[in-house]
């Protein structure tokens, strides 16, 4: 009789615990990244009142089993739904990430790693990436600053909001195009002014400047244009150049297009007679194709300042040089690409064409070769970050540039639901899950990825926990009837002696 109020007292302990489980997974509903949990209940001991016997081969008497009574029930195991992916929350903060696998993140307090599937994050006043509940540092690699590519090593905190990663260093202009169709019945050639075209470019401390040229017809000989620097003035529209002297004639400040060149021209009255072009190149175009010419050449001279790299040859082979010796134009040697000189930027006029255009000329300048590249940059001002699904984090810039600053890293584990909760939406390691070597995981290793913007919600399933609680209640109800029934005959039993 004592027997079944023991066991009464069992299965209203396990059901309770049963009760305790269900309640925290419905109190952590809207936990972000909660994984909910499950009890499984076992049998308790057994009491042996008869011990089983064999079959007895001499008086052919059969075995005859074990009688063994129960005495209740017991919490076998408590299992976590780790492995189960929550749904998709948007927030659209760059940095509420959210893992979809079975990788965790690595965060740290100082002391030693935790792991968590809560992906909310923001940039802390030191610049670390850091959780948004505990403070606790987002661990990941770094970059390494010779390569630009991430360093993979032990696992650090991801500090992304440094000084030098607020902005992004300008680069020096080292190449431009001038291409575009040269009509000669443009009437703009034939003007004092003649076609006007700006270049657009930086120095190496990111200022821009704007240089100007004109287009010209050289007088007399159709297919043969002249291209001169007029002018080269900074962002607030104020020239570069130095002085002027009494006689109107401009002193470039460190600044060499081509040559000055001396060409047929033909004065007021008609007549044949010559003059010098500062700081031009001679395009000469033959069936719409172009050479450059002036060196001393097709009955031209070379005026007093000489010549700055190659102007005579095809356009496609020897692009002209603008030439800079102030020191703002010159960039470190260490910093411009393979085979650029500092000072100088390469223009390449190799599309430019004389084709009848209905007396319009395309002609103009852009900084960049046919590429793109050596255009130079502004610097540039950080305007938002990115998370990438492997983790990796950029920064983008107001100059159009972006940079990388580092790369979550992420754990896995053999067996992840052997985790132990730490609270906080926060787990550790243990013998059964497995040890974290220090470095992680590339997510995207396992199969999985981080997509950023949305937050994991809750795995609880509301529906089936209602039931677990209609299960529970019931079993809680009817062992409460094992003692009340096993109390009435206990009651029974002592009115014997009445």
């Amino acid at each position: 009789m004592m027997r079944s109020l023991f066991a009464g007292v069992a299965g209203l302990k396990t059901h309770q615990t049963r009760m305790d489980v269900i309640g925290n997974n419905i109190a952590n509903v809207n936990t972000t990244a909660y994984k909910s949990q499950s009890m499984v209940f076992s049998d308790l001991m057994y009491q042996t009142t008869r011990a089983a016997s064999g079959a007895n081969a001499t008086t052919g008497v059969g075995g005859v089993n074990a009688r063994q009574i129960g005495l209740g029930s017991k919490t076998s195991s408590i299992k976590t739904a780790i492995t189960s992916q929550g749904a998709a929350q948007s927030t659209n903060d760059p940095f509420d990430i959210m893992i979809n696998g079975s990788s965790f993140f690595i965060v740290n307090n100082g002391q030693e790693n935790f792991f968590t599937r809560d992906g909310s994050f923001y940039i802390d006043g030191a610049g670390n990436l850091v959780m948004t509940s505990t403070g606790y540092n987002l661990m990941g690699w770094g970059v390494n600053e010779e390569t630009g590519e991430i360093q993979k090593g032990n696992v650090q905190p991801l500090k992304i909001m440094t000084t030098e990663n607020m902005t992004y260093d300008p680069q020096v202009t080292t190449d431009a195009v001038i291409d575009g169709i040269i009509d000669r019945f443009d009437t703009d050639l034939d003007t004092t002014e003649g076609r006007i075209m700006n270049l657009e470019f930086f120095d190496n401390q990111g200022y821009k400047y704007t240089a100007q040229f004109s287009v010209h017809d050289v007088d007399g000989e159709h297919g043969k244009f002249y291209v001169q620097l007029d002018q080269i003035k900074d962002a607030d529209g104020k020239s570069v150049f130095s002085t002027t002297d009494a006689n109107g004639v401009t002193t470039f400040n460190g600044v060499t297009f081509g040559k000055n060149i001396t060409i047929p021209s033909v004065a007021a009255d008609g007549t044949a007679t010559t003059k010098t072009v500062k700081n031009a190149v001679i395009l000469s175009f033959v069936d719409g194709k172009g050479t450059f010419e002036g060196v001393g050449g097709d009955g031209y001279t070379a005026g007093a300042n000489g010549a700055i790299g190659t102007v005579q040859g095809t356009l496609s082979k020897d692009p002209i040089s603008l030439t800079f010796t102030q020191p703002n134009f010159l960039a470190n040697q260490d910093d411009l690409p393979a085979g650029k000189t500092p000072g100088v930027i390469s223009i390449d006029f190799s599309g430019c064409l004389n084709y009848n255009k209905n007396g319009t000329s395309t002609m103009g300048a852009l900084a960049g070769d046919k590429k793109g590249l050596g255009a130079g940059l502004k610097v540039g001002e950080m305007s938002g970050v990115t998370v990438q699904k492997d983790g990796k984090i950029y920064a983008t810039y107001d100059n159009g540039q972006r940079k990388l600053l580092g790369q979550i890293a992420a754990a896995s584990f053999a067996n992840p639901s052997g985790l132990a909760k730490q609270g906080d939406n926060l787990y550790s390691s243990t013998m059964n899950s497995g040890e974290f070597d220090g470095v992680g995981i590339d997510i995207t290793a396992d199969g999985g990825y981080m997509e950023s913007g949305v937050l994991e919600m809750s795995n609880v399933d509301l529906a089936a926990e209602f039931t677990e609680m209609i299960t529970t209640q019931r079993g809680f109800q009817a062992n409460s009837r094992i003692i009340t029934v096993s109390d009435t005959l206990l009651e029974e039993l002592t009115n014997l002696k009445r």
